[in-house]
């Protein structure tokens, strides 16, 4: 008896041991991408950030790189440009989204066509998107201002005047509202038509029946945009550099270098910086601390916003 329950417990031992290496055969894939592409670089980062790196030397400075940071009037100004980007650009794109979303699902005729004429500015390369928006707010040549100061209307000079830079990388955001638009329209036609049929039984007006029924429904899709949207914004990169140098007229010259944040300053943001001091100043000790920073300030702000969702959710 006892030889017998030995077998059967070391057969197990071995269907279980079995189970885990099939198992880890089919995470595999995955494991090995998580240690290439994010738990060593994450490592590497936490490991230069402690030392004085130009790519030539390595000299070890200890916390002296962190508390540069404090003190370094290039970096907060970043810091503030990007906070009001997100506190600002991520809300007004989410809201955006979603009135377009709604409005094409009212629409009966030509919705398909106007989908597309949303959906394609965000087809429209950064680059070439950021700089023909330049051009056709630009005040000396470009269109829209000439068009409305004909009017009496006169418009401000978006990207030279330090105070409307950042509101008009705004509007460029949501020129370029294609993305979330779809993904919230297609969240809006999944929403069942029974359940307004009987709120409006019910006596429910419209926006009875969009706060009770529709912002529940699609709330995690509402999650995923803004999530989404903060990680992209604390990353903002392209079209503050190419906006920039377009409106210095320097997107035409190849290989122009310039300091970001023209106007002022009014335009840096922290990848900028962050590029500005690794790959331009080959500071790359002070790089790793500012990418620190910025991969903690977004699993912050992801975990904030997926609690509110949740706490949002439960009470729903």
């Amino acid at each position: 008896m006892a030889a017998a329950v030995s077998v059967r417990s070391v057969t197990a031992s071995r269907a279980r041991r079995r189970h885990r290496l099939r198992v880890l055969a089919f995470m595999s894939p995955w494991l090995i991408g998580f240690a290439l592409f994010f738990a060593y670089p994450l490592a590497a980062t936490v490991y230069f950030s402690f030392y004085r790196y130009n790519l030539f030397q390595l000299t070890p400075i200890g916390l002296t790189n962190y508390r540069f940071l404090f003190h370094d009037p290039y970096a907060w100004q970043a810091i503030k440009n990007t906070m009001w980007l997100v506190i600002v650009m991520v809300p007004l794109r989410v809201l955006f989204g979603l009135g377009l979303a709604q409005l094409l699902t009212r629409i009966k005729r030509g919705g398909n066509l106007l989908r597309a004429v949303f959906y394609l500015p965000f087809l429209i390369p950064p680059v070439a998107a950021t700089v023909a928006f330049v051009f056709v707010v630009n005040p000396g040549t470009g269109p829209i201002n000439n068009l409305f100061a004909k009017v009496g209307i006169h418009l401000p000079d978006w990207f030279n005047d330090p105070t409307w830079t950042k509101p008009g990388l705004t509007l460029l955001a949501l020129w370029g509202i294609g993305d979330v638009m779809i993904i919230l329209l297609a969240s809006l036609l999944d929403v069942p038509k029974s359940l307004y049929e009987a709120a409006a039984i019910d006596g429910a007006n419209a926006w009875q029946q969009f706060r009770r029924i529709t912002l529940p429904t699609i709330s995690p899709v509402l999650m995923f945009s803004a999530v989404t949207g903060v990680i992209q914004t604390l990353q903002y990169f392209t079209q503050a550099m190419v906006a920039a140098n377009a409106s210095q007229g320097n997107a035409d010259q190849a290989g122009t270098t310039t300091a970001p944040g023209y106007p002022d300053g009014a335009s840096l943001t922290f990848p900028q910086t962050l590029y500005n001091e690794g790959f331009q100043q080959f500071n790359m000790g002070y790089a790793c601390v500012l990418a620190l920073v910025l991969f903690v300030v977004a699993m912050f702000f992801t975990l904030i916003l997926l609690r509110q969702f949740h706490a949002f959710g439960d009470d729903d």
